[in-house]
C-alpha cells in the first residue's frame, strides 16, 4: 500500500549465483529481453521458475507486444496500478506513461482515483479498464467503444494487459515489494470501489 514502503519485503532478493538452473534460465531470459533487469516482482517470482517463465512471457506479450499503442497500454497499467494501490507499479510506469505521450493532468487524475478528462480511443480504454476493475464488469457501452477504436484483438489484448498487472500488483502487495525510485501513489480516502467515478 501506498505510504507503507518501509515494511520490510517478505522474500529476499535471490542471488544469480544460488540460483538453480531453472531459475537462472528465466533469470537470464528476462534480462535478454526488452526489459533487459529481472526488478520487483519478478524477483519474487523467481521463487517459482516455471510460474516465472509462464507469467513473463505474458508481460512482454502485455507491454511490448501488444496491439495497443504504448500510451494506451500504459494508461491501462496506471489504472491497474491506482485501483490496487500498487506503489512499485506506479512508480516504475508513471513516468513511462508520460513520456509515451499520456498528459500529466491525466496522470495525476489517475493518481487521485477521479475519471480524467480524455476523448476518443484514450477515453475508451480508460472506461473500459477502470469499469473492468471497478466494477468487476464492462458495460455494453465501454466494450463496444474499444472495439470500435481498436477491433475485437484490442478488447482482448486490453483486457489481458488489465490482467496482467494486476497479477503484478497482487504481487508487490502481497510480498511487500519496496516502491523504489519514481513517483509516489498518494493515500486516498475511500475504497477502491470508489475510484474513477467523478
Amino acid at each position: 500500500m501506498p505510504g507503507e514502503d518501509a515494511r520490510p519485503p517478505r522474500l529476499p532478493d535471490l542471488d544469480p549465483d544460488d540460483m538453480s538452473d531453472a531459475q537462472r534460465a528465466v533469470h537470464d531470459a528476462i534480462v535478454a529481453g526488452p526489459r533487459g533487469e529481472v526488478v520487483g516482482p519478478l524477483r519474487v517470482w523467481l521463487n517459482s521458475p516455471e510460474m516465472a517463465q509462464r507469467a513473463q512471457a505474458l508481460g512482454q506479450y502485455a507491454r511490448y507486444d501488444s496491439i495497443l499503442p504504448e500510451r494506451l497500454s500504459e494508461l491501462a497499467i496506471l489504472v491497474t496500478a491506482r485501483y490496487w494501490s500498487s506503489g512499485f507499479e506506479w512508480a516504475h510506469h508513471a513516468p513511462i506513461a508520460l513520456a509515451a505521450g499520456v498528459a500529466p493532468e491525466t496522470v495525476d487524475a489517475i493518481a487521485r482515483g477521479r475519471k480524467p478528462s480524455l476523448d476518443g480511443v484514450d477515453a475508451a480504454v480508460f472506461d473500459m479498464a477502470a469499469e473492468l476493475h471497478r466494477d468487476r464488469q464492462v458495460s455494453d457501452a465501454a466494450f463496444e467503444a474499444v472495439r470500435r477504436e481498436l477491433g475485437t484483438r484490442g478488447c482482448v489484448d486490453l483486457v489481458a494487459i488489465c490482467g496482467y498487472y494486476t497479477l503484478i500488483s497482487m504481487s508487490i502487495n502481497a510480498f511487500h515489494v519496496p516502491d523504489g525510485p519514481g513517483p509516489a501513489l498518494p493515500l486516498l480516502d475511500g475504497p477502491a470501489s470508489g475510484y474513477f467515478l467523478d
